[in-house]
């Protein structure tokens, strides 16, 4: 089984089928995305096709680039780009085989049910000490080719730290379960276009962290030949040992599959009866040791620079929303925050070339060691920002930097008013941090939730506003803005979260208060309508905002007394 010519890629159809498909029909003009029946299996393979694309294209010019955006090309042609790397997509067979180790032929491994290839699956711990509570054992046993490709693919991957068969196993490039940020047509065209916008001219690749004089298979694809590295710091991997399109390729984990076990069955993946499914793999400790994250630059990936460790990939920890648009699409100069190359080069240095608006496609594990607790997903729109001009996209990174501080500044308002109303002073001195975080999270999720569509709202006009060089007036939208936010944080308040509990488990007096400290200043303690939220939005003290806030302030007065 060849991963180059075996029609393993699930994808769906512009009338709705679905069908398996391989590789030199990603051009395709009929194929319009990925269709594997989990979500972590098709941003692997989106990753998959990209960077086979990417190792392979001969395109070294934007004209040539363009010419194929627009023209995609015929199955022959893509499969003239494989051929040269046909030997490292072997998936089964006595050579070396795609993302394994031979090494494990000849014994030093463990042997693993099938399901260990899933990131989800209870390792060995958990099944031993039967707290495998919500990630049952025994659900998946069986995995045919195609899926058994998939797996392991996404577990190189998003290896995770640990594993199911114990320590002594590395992360990826980019850490466990990082997150991805690629670059698609809006409206939606085909899947060719949205792979090949994060796919870049082959120099212009070549530019980043490697050694591209290393043009032999296994500087780019690590399992060609036998993987024996002696234990200690030897094994660590930096991209001066290897060609830069290694990071697509990374190989953290030493995994073989078991196909001498395989019978016919059905998968218990994509529930198709195949004449092979797989029932076990091998693994073993030790694997290339990719420590140094900042040293790499995976194109598909945003960074951010932190305190003590430098430059690091960007890990999801919270549901994707709009306060992250800004960071992933324009980077953030106060948070250190670098969008992902193809992103920057998109919306940067394409803009004369797309002919079409985009959007951004956004996913990756939540990950706490080697346990996921989340998978996010989202796309958000860039509307017509590739297609201004380098000084109007500034702009509107400028102006939209102040709407999400203050929406910032409002979520921790309204948090820290919930808490005041429902719990003493003394009460939350006792928390522990993982709770106070845990409390927060939960209120302030709804408020990102209720003003998302007011933001996307105002960001459309702002950059259609800038691409007409009719700029819009400043103040008044960053005073709509505030009453947006305003308006959210006190509905969320007193009509959802606080208000809406049994009057006999509160402490009216507490309410009353919080309530005071939300809308207006009370002890000290800014609220939504304060000078540190002007500061931050660069209004005047006073205006629309500072009115209705004297106005609130006489109605929460009212609303104290008469509790």
């Amino acid at each position: 089984m060849n991963l180059l010519t075996e029609p393993w890629l699930p994808v769906r159809k512009r009338d709705g089928t679905r069908e398996w498909i391989g590789p030199s029909r990603l051009s395709d003009p009929d194929v319009v995305a990925f269709d594997a029946d989990r979500a972590d299996f098709n941003g692997a393979l989106a990753q998959f096709a990209i960077g086979l694309l990417q190792t392979t294209t001969p395109v070294d010019s934007p004209m040539e680039w363009r010419r194929l955006f627009n023209n995609p090309p015929d199955a022959a042609t893509l499969q003239n780009w494989f051929a040269p790397v046909m030997s490292a997509f072997e998936f089964d067979g006595d050579g070396a085989r795609f993302m394994q180790d031979g090494a494990l032929e000849n014994g030093g491994g463990k042997t693993q049910d099938i399901a260990g290839l899933l990131i989800e699956s209870p390792g060995n711990n958990a099944l031993q000490n039967n707290s495998d509570h919500f990630v049952k054992r025994g659900v998946v046993d069986a995995v045919c080719d195609r899926c058994t490709a998939a797996a392991l693919f996404t577990l190189q991957t998003n290896a995770p730290e640990g594993g199911g068969g114990g320590g002594g196993k590395f992360t990826g490039i980019r850490g466990g379960g990082p997150l991805t940020t690629l670059v698609l047509c809006q409206p939606h065209r085909s899947l060719w276009q949205d792979l090949w916008l994060n796919v870049r001219e082959y120099s212009v690749f070549l530019n980043l962290p490697g050694d591209r004089s290393k043009s032999d298979l296994q500087a780019k694809f690590p399992w060609i030949g036998t993987l024996s590295l002696p234990i200690g710091d030897n094994r660590l991997i930096t991209p001066v040992q290897v060609h830069p399109a290694h990071v697509f390729w990374a190989m953290p984990r030493r995994v073989r599959i078991e196909f001498t076990t395989a019978r016919a069955g059905q998968c218990s993946v994509c529930q198709e009866y195949t004449p092979r499914v797989v029932r076990n793999y091998v693994d073993g400790t030790g694997g290339f040791y990719y420590k140094e994250k900042g040293l790499w630059d995976h194109p598909l990936s945003p960074y951010q620079e932190q305190e003590r460790i430098g430059r690091q990939p960007v890990h999801q920890r919270d549901p994707i929303g709009y306060r992250h648009w800004l960071a992933w699409v324009a980077g953030t100069g106060q948070e250190r925050q670098q969008p992902a190359k193809v992103v920057n080069w998109c919306v940067t240095a394409r803009h004369r070339e797309l002919l079409g608006q985009l959007r951004l496609w956004a996913f990756g594990y939540n990950m706490d060691s080697a346990k996921p607790e989340c998978w996010y997903e989202s796309t958000v729109p860039l509307y017509g920002l590739a297609e201004c001009e380098p000084d109007k996209q500034r702009e509107v990174q400028s102006e939209v930097a102040h709407w999400i501080a203050a929406a910032n500044l409002a979520s921790r308002q309204l948090a820290a008013s919930v808490k005041a109303a429902w719990f003493s002073e003394s009460a939350t001195k006792k928390w522990k941090t993982d709770f106070a975080k845990g409390f927060s999270a939960g209120v302030t999720a709804q408020f990102w939730s209720r003003t998302e569509r007011e933001f996307y709202n105002q960001l459309n006009q702002l950059i259609e506003s800038v691409r007409s060089s009719t700029p819009p007036e400043q103040l008044a939208v960053r005073e709509s803005w505030l009453r947006h936010l305003s308006a959210a944080a006190i509905r969320l308040f007193d009509e959802e979260v606080v208000g809406c509990g049994l009057i006999e488990r509160q402490n009216p007096k507490r309410i009353a208060a919080a309530f005071q400290r939300l809308k207006g200043s009370r002890d000290g303690v800014e609220g939504l309508f304060g000078s540190e939220m002007r500061q931050v939005l660069g209004l005047p003290n006073g205006g629309i905002a500072g009115a209705k806030a004297r106005k609130s302030n006489r109605r929460s007065a009212k609303h104290a007394a008469a509790t």
